[in-house]
Order: structure tokens, then sequence, then C-alpha cells
């Protein structure tokens, strides 16, 4: 499953060069916001404050509008500009919760973590300790929320406790999502952040959280038919072999110049 998932994954963000870049090149517009402006008015702290929290959060709107355009490309179709715009419209409550959460997260790191452990004292030291690894779980299961909400949940409450649910039955494979992701944010840093980007790791979780999707309908409909099924035993090969089909594969001849087949 996770071979294929990151073939399906590449073929997808080849596929849509285009469209990638440009999802990335607005973010990066963005992002300038709340990264350039703030330092120039740092002389003026309540403003400066203002409008950096005010542009994280038009980030992760953004990308929660970008998350929901890049699930067509997930269901194997496309989108057009009008078709990102009309998106911002249905994302933007997803942008400010996920805007919420970084803030919080960066709040925790920046001074409660810090706080705890300049205590010199056990007692800081497990506090800070158990903040440090409930942070990091939340980050593993808060990865999937913007793919969540794009292609499960309009609830946002709903769609949070369905995140921890996926990475409690999913462990490994967030874990490995959130690495991949990593390493992948570490490749497009040296590309300015123009591919694969923000539009890749989001595209990668949205593609991610379709594929494990068809475990969870194979084991309703198992459970249905058996009144029980073994969990530790999915039929991965079975499950993909539609996907697989659709998806192909392509020599290095045919990603360069697949008018030529």
């Amino acid at each position: 499953m996770t071979l294929f998932l990151l073939k399906k994954t590449f073929y997808d963000l080849w596929d849509n060069f285009l469209r990638i870049i440009l999802i990335n090149l607005g973010f990066i517009v963005s992002l300038s916001f709340p990264v350039l402006i703030p330092p120039i008015l740092r002389e003026i702290p309540v403003l400066s404050i203002s409008l950096m929290v005010i542009g994280i959060l038009w980030c992760s709107v953004y990308l929660a509008a970008a998350a929901l355009s890049l699930k067509t490309i997930s269901d194997y179709g496309s989108f057009g500009f009008a078709d990102f715009l009309e998106n911002f419209k249905t994302a933007w409550p997803a942008g400010l919760v996920f805007g919420g959460f970084a803030l919080l997260g960066f709040f925790l790191l920046a001074f409660v973590i810090p706080f705890y452990i300049s205590m010199e004292s056990i007692v800081g030291l497990i506090l800070g300790a158990v903040i440090f690894w409930f942070f990091m779980v939340s980050v593993f299961a808060f990865q999937f929320f913007l793919a969540v909400k794009a292609r499960l949940e309009s609830n946002s409450i709903k769609a949070i406790k369905k995140c921890f649910l996926i990475f409690l039955d999913n462990p490994a494979f967030s874990i490995f999502s959130f690495f991949h992701n990593f390493f992948i944010s570490i490749i497009s840093l040296a590309l300015a952040f123009l591919f694969p980007g923000p539009a890749g790791l989001l595209l990668f979780l949205d593609e991610g959280l379709r594929l494990r999707l068809l475990k969870y309908d194979w084991l309703r409909a198992k459970a249905n038919e058996e009144g029980g099924v073994n969990r530790g035993k999915i039929p991965w090969d079975e499950l993909l072999t539609e996907e697989r089909e659709k998806t192909g594969n392509r020599s290095f001849k045919n990603l360069l110049f697949p008018w030529k087949d």
C-alpha cells in the first residue's frame, strides 16, 4: 500500500505540475505577509502580533482551500482557477481551526514547555515532557485534519475526533506520513517551496487518507457478512486492484514525453 501511495502521489504531482506550482506560489505570496510585515512594525508590538496572527490564519485558510481542490486530483480529476476560488467559501472554517492549532502549537513550544523546563525541578521536567509528547501525538493526528475536512466531515469537532481515531488505528502510517512530509519539506526548501511544496504535502495526505478509507469500507463489509474480521490482515492487493488499473505504470520516457506513447 505504501509503495503504491508514493507512486500515485508522484504521478498526480507530475500530471498536475503547473497547478501544484501555482498553488505553492500563491502560498508563498500569502506567507510573505506574516513573515515580512510584522518585523517592520516591531516597535508597535500589538499591531505587529495582530498582523502576524491574521497572516497565519489567512495562510491556513488558503491551505484548506488548496486541500479541498487537491482532493479532486486524488480522485483522478482536475480543477480550475474558478474552482479553487469557490473552495474558499467552503474551506475557510477548517482553515481557521487549522490556523488556531498552529498558533497553539507555537505557543506551547515557544513559551509553555520552556517555562516548565526552566523551573529546574522534577515536576517541571515531567510537565514539560507530558505537554511535549501530547503535542507530538496531536501533530501526528492533526496532520490529517484538512484531508478529513475535505473528504469526510464538515463538523470540525467530529473531524478532530476522526483524526485521532485515524492515528490510534494507524500509528505506523501516521508517523511515516509525518516524516515523509518532513523529508519532502526539506527537498521543497531547496526548490524555494515551488515543488512539491505545501501542495505536494497536502496531496500526499489526501491520497493516503483516501486509500486508508478503502480499508474501512472492506472492514465494514466483512463485519456485516461474517460478524467479525481480523483487522490485522487487510488484503491490500485485492483492495488496490482497481486503483492500480486506473493509475497504471509509466516508463521514464512516458513521464517526460507522454504524447509519444
